[in-house]
Parts: structure tokens; C-alpha cells; sequence
């Protein structure tokens, strides 16, 4: 495969100079923020110049594309799908990159004016990638590898077959969604559109990443309702919502949180607090990779709320939750672990041993698996996704493409 890392390079780093960050203010208009629709518009017209067919381009920013079968006999229609959008987590642009070759295992200086240095203490993992070649950013924002570098393997793998027509291969349909950070990247992804018997989510992280196991997520608004009265005559009147809040955090089980858990463990996380003595709003995510201790997690709010509006009052607290995704692992393996079995002999065919564990997070995969798309996760080689340390080894984006060749080859 003829200078496919320096492919791979130059796509990625043209991706990435579009930000693209979702916004989670927004969530009334699909995409949320323009620049993802700038991005879809530019990636729609490159599909249509290196060749593809059926390039399409929807109001709400979703791009569709068919690479035809280039052999006689009949097979199924594989589906790739990556998305556009990038974290809110950290700031997203604009992303300078800084390019290590043959990283020697030392700390990284990303940023010297800013005394920014990227700590192996800290990321040990980077270690598994010495003598390799890896992008960083400079420390100020995040990289874009989740999901830029899932875009890039994926069009990069239509470039190639279509330089090398003898390489047979069915019918391929690619898609590019937004909003997936916020939890709306399949909100109005046509299934049927996009017509694939089964299909990849190209959106994971390190080398090996083949995953079809998710949480079970729903995000909670939890709002508490105090009472200001001067701080002068306040004794026995006022009731402080921030107080409230802070004594509803010191109520979730201590441990279940995501600093402290791992692999199949759930968790409550609390990732925003703002408001005043009168009103305030606390953002929380709620996971589990079990149903029914899924369904208790938010049974327990509920029970919270109902303590605190005994203690306080009535209407001191309320609880808004709604479920986001579920875990795609029963629609998988109800008939569907030939899609997860072909992965895995695309994986060893080109020398990387699968990694199968539990997504600690979603993807679009998960909904679509519920849509009637069955959907596991490849990864993409990228690491510390939605923040300023987001790296990106190139060899291992390199295995990512050559997976989606090997995935889509016939043989």
C-alpha cells in the first residue's frame, strides 16, 4: 500500500483544521453548531472527486456514499460510519499539531511558551508506541482523533479500492454523522437510506479495538429549588439550592463514580453545577452496563429527590432524566456475532490481534444496532480522546484503514 501513512497523514491533518465541536446549548437545530455542516459539505465534494456514487448531503449535515461491487457474486452490503463532530470537553480549535517521529519513550515538550509537557507518569500507556511516529497537538486543544481519524481510515480505504479495481469487494455504503458527542449522531439517520446489511462504527481507540458491548446511558437534570432571603435575617428562612446541591452529591454512592471504576462497573457522574441561592442545575450522566442496575440508578434519584422534598419541602428538588443509548450486546448476539467474527479475521489477517472489552462510553453503533443495523466499533489508534493530551500513533491509524480494506475485501 504505496505511501498509505502519508495518505493517511495529510487527510487527517486537512480534517482536523475544520472545528467541529458539538455544543450541547444547542441541541434544537441539527447540526448543532455550522462548522460541522462546512466539514459534511467539504467531505461531500471530495467523495464525489476521488469517485464514489450516491453522494448525498441531507439539511442536517449527514453524508452518504456507495462504493459499487466490483465483483459478480452476490454478498452483503457493508456499511462504515464515522463522526464529524469533536468533544466539547476541551477547547477545539484551532488544532496545531505536532507531528514526534520515532518517539523515544521521554517526555513530550508540546508546548514550550506555554510549558505544556505531555508526562509518560501520567500517560504510561504512550509507551507502548515508542519507535513509532505520533501526532499530539500543542497542548491547547484537543487533537480530533475521535472522531476525525475514524473518517480519515474510512476514506482512505474507498480511495484505495478504487486505485486497485482488481481487489474485489461487494457493495460498500459510507457514513459521516454530527452531533455524536452530545448524543444525537443518529437522531435523523435514515436506516433505511442508507441500505447496509450490517455495518462498523470506525470510532474506537487503541490498536486492536474491536468492541460490541456498551453502556446503558440517560442523562439527568437534577434542579433544586432553594429561598433567598437577606443573609442578615436569614436564620430559619433561608434555603440555599446550592447547598442542596452540594449535600445531593455527598449522597450518591461514594465509589460509583467514574474516577473510580473500570471495565463493566457503573456509574453517576456529575459534570456541571450552576445557579444561585434561588435556583440551581445540576447535569449528570447515569451508566451501567447491566439493564436492571440501570434502571436502579435511576429508581435511586428518584427515591433522593423524594428524601430531599421531605426534608426541605415539597418541590425542593426535581429529577428530568432521559435515556440516551442502551447496550447494543443483546441485538449483537441474537443472530449477529458473524458481523463481530469477520472483524476479527480482517484483524489477524493484517498481523493485529483483536481486543475485545466493554465500551466504556456509546457510539452511533449502539442506536443503530437498535434500528435494525447491526453495528460494532473498530477501533481508530487514537488515545486520551476529549482532551489536550489526544494522541494519535500513525501506524496505528495506518491498521485502521487496512482493517476497513480487509473488512470489505472479498475473498
Amino acid at each position: 500500500m504505496e505511501n498509505l501513512q502519508e495518505k493517511l497523514l495529510q487527510r487527517f491533518e486537512d480534517y482536523i483544521s475544520f472545528n467541529t465541536q458539538s455544543s450541547e446549548a444547542n441541541i434544537q437545530v441539527s447540526p448543532s453548531t455550522p462548522n460541522q455542516l462546512v466539514l459534511a459539505k467539504h467531505l461531500a465534494e471530495e467523495l464525489k472527486a476521488l469517485g464514489l456514487s450516491d453522494v448525498s448531503l441531507d439539511d442536517h449535515g449527514y453524508v452518504m456514499a456507495t462504493l459499487p461491487a466490483n465483483c459478480s457474486e452476490k454478498g452483503p452490503v457493508i456499511g462504515f460510519i464515522s463522526h464529524m463532530d469533536t468533544a466539547p470537553d476541551a477547547p477545539g480549535g484551532p488544532v496545531k499539531p505536532v507531528l514526534v517521529k520515532d518517539y523515544d519513550g521521554k517526555d513530550i515538550v508540546l508546548n514550550k511558551e506555554k510549558d505544556i509537557i505531555f508526562s509518560t507518569k501520567d500517560f504510561p500507556e504512550v509507551l507502548r508506541y515508542k519507535r513509532q511516529d505520533i501526532l499530539f497537538t500543542d497542548g491547547t486543544t484537543l487533537l480530533g482523533a475521535d472522531d476525525k481519524a475514524g473518517i480519515t481510515a474510512i476514506v482512505t480505504a474507498m480511495e484505495y479500492f478504487l486505485a486497485h479495481p482488481e481487489i474485489k469487494h461487494g457493495t460498500l455504503r459510507i457514513g459521516f454523522t454530527p452531533d455524536e458527542e452530545v448524543g444525537r449522531g443518529t437522531q435523523y439517520f435514515d436506516v433505511k437510506k442508507f441500505g447496509a446489511d450490517f455495518a462498523y462504527t470506525v470510532d474506537g481507540g487503541e490498536l486492536g479495538g474491536l468492541e460490541y458491548e456498551n453502556f446503558n446511558a440517560a442523562n439527568a437534570v437534577i434542579t433544586f429549588h432553594g429561598r433567598s432571603v437577606h443573609t442578615g435575617s436569614a436564620r430559619g428562612k433561608m434555603k440555599n439550592a446550592l447547598t442542596l446541591a452540594g449535600e445531593w452529591q455527598q449522597l450518591l454512592p461514594a465509589g460509583e463514580k467514574p474516577e473510580y471504576t473500570e471495565a463493566r462497573e457503573g456509574f453517576f457522574h456529575v459534570y456541571g453545577i450552576s445557579g444561585t441561592v434561588e435556583i440551581c442545575r445540576m447535569d449528570m450522566l447515569i451508566r451501567d452496563h447491566d439493564k436492571q442496575k440501570f434502571e436502579a440508578r435511576k429508581v435511586l434519584l428518584e427515591k433522593m429527590a423524594d428524601f430531599f422534598n421531605a426534608k426541605y419541602g415539597a418541590g425542593s428538588v426535581a429529577v428530568n432524566s432521559h435515556d440516551v443509548y442502551y447496550n447494543m450486546l443483546s441485538v449483537i448476539e441474537n443472530g449477529h456475532m458473524d458481523v463481530v467474527e469477520r472483524a476479527q479475521k480482517a484483524m489477524k489477517k493484517i498481523g493485529v490481534t483483536p481486543v475485545i472489552s466493554p465500551i466504556r462510553g456509546g457510539t452511533d453503533g449502539a442506536v443503530l444496532s437498535y434500528k435494525g443495523l447491526p453495528c460494532p466499533n473498530l477501533f481508530t489508534g487514537g488515545a486520551n480522546f476529549h482532551g489536550r493530551f489526544e494522541y494519535l500513533p500513525l501506524q496505528s491509524l495506518e491498521k485502521a484503514c487496512k482493517t476497513v480494506i480487509a473488512i470489505a475485501e472479498e475473498e
